[in-house]
């Protein structure tokens, strides 16, 4: 790790990045990207040293009380959390300040801090995002070797489902000709009906690929899967995004297990319940009925 001073904690959207890189060694992270203009090496992870002073500033000159996020550049409950605390910190001043919460994680780590979220969740809305790729596990420790297997992760969603702490499925990203099968897609939304997940966010079956994690990604598929990518080059070339042949299917099956699951599965619908700051005691929290999705 390698400390920097930040001068700032909260974007525009509110949602903030306490680390900077990650150890997890997931073999498709876009967070890898040149864009994102990461100048260290990936795996040493930035940490803003001066990170809970700033939020406390942003949080006490707030004129509107709102959802704060986190994790949607790096996961923050990386193994380094368990040292520096930062999320725990964050989210007590998160809760003394009266703000909601919401964090996207594949670590089981978090339910470290299930009195806190619980707490937000009394006072105002905590929801906690779980991401989900595939589900089998032997794939899964290739595809995410440092991180919470999917059976870990669905024991994280049905402990949170039953403290009543709202949770939300990121079903990506789908690699074509690795996890884009229906049986993996179904798998994966049977856990999710199973752990009364709220909904299930999905783009579509395949990924991303870029300057930075496409060349990272390829050096992974030859070491997983030998001559996977040569296969990647012929069917895709360059593209940016990259979808799986039965993507049309995949959805098909997508839209209709969720709706058979009562889970919300409209994307649109989903980051506004996510984004909508709510006061505990003046009204309960929104269904997906209340949302309008039939």
């Amino acid at each position: 790790m390698h400390l920097v001073t930040a001068k700032g904690i909260l974007s525009a959207q509110n949602g903030m990045n306490l680390y900077r890189g990650c150890s997890h060694g997931c073999i498709y992270c876009d967070s890898r990207s040149a864009c994102y203009h990461m100048e260290h090496v990936f795996e040493d992870i930035e940490v803003k040293e001066n990170a809970i002073a700033l939020l406390e500033h942003a949080l006490k000159h707030k004129r509107k009380k709102c959802m704060i996020g986190t994790g949607s550049m790096t996961d923050p409950y990386i193994p380094l959390e368990l040292e520096l605390e930062n999320v725990r910190k964050a989210l007590s001043l998160i809760y003394e300040y009266g703000f909601g919460f919401t964090v996207i994680t594949k670590s089981n780590r978090i339910l470290r801090d299930l009195d806190l979220l619980q707490k937000i969740n009394e006072q105002t809305k905590c929801v906690v995002q779980m991401t989900l790729t595939t589900y089998d596990e032997e794939l899964c420790r290739k595809l995410e070797p440092n991180v919470s297997t999917t059976k870990e992760r669905f024991a994280v969603l049905k402990e949170l489902r039953d403290a009543g702490i709202p949770t939300v499925v990121w079903l990506s990203p789908i690699l074509p000709f690795i996890n884009d099968t229906e049986d993996n897609i179904s798998g994966i939304l049977d856990m999710c009906m199973e752990a009364g997940v709220y909904g299930v966010i999905c783009f579509g079956m395949g990924l991303t690929l870029r300057e930075g994690n496409r060349e990272y990604f390829y050096r992974q598929l030859d070491i997983l899967f030998p001559g996977l990518k040569e296969k990647y080059r012929r069917a895709f070339g360059s593209q940016y995004v990259v979808e799986s042949p039965d993507a049309d299917r995949l959805m098909r099956l997508f839209h209709k297990k969720c709706s058979e699951g009562r889970m919300l599965h409209d994307n649109g619908q989903i980051f506004r319940y996510l984004n909508t700051f709510e006061e505990k005691g003046a009204s309960e929290q929104l269904s997906i009925w209340d949302l309008g999705i039939k």
